[in-house]
């Protein structure tokens, strides 16, 4: 899940250096809301501005633990 996640971010925001050490740093609002967004339609979540925390937007790995944790609640 996570390169799936990473190839998704890099393909909708090519200048977002999806390896960087605070991945959040790196985003702007919009780009925020784009993961957000791709989230929500790829794995069928619902994801809401709540979920944009540094904690959740970290890495890869913390998106990829965020989207499970919507799965599984789902």
């Amino acid at each position: 899940m996570e390169e799936e996640i990473k190839c998704m971010i890099e393909e909708a925001l090519p200048l977002v250096d999806v390896n960087a050490d605070m991945l959040f740093s790196e985003l702007d609002s919009l780009g925020v809301t784009t993961i957000l967004m791709l989230l929500s339609e790829h794995y069928h979540i619902t994801l809401m501005a709540t979920d944009a925390t540094p904690k959740n937007f970290q890495s890869v790995a913390t998106l990829a633990a965020l989207v499970k944790s919507k799965q599984d609640e789902a």
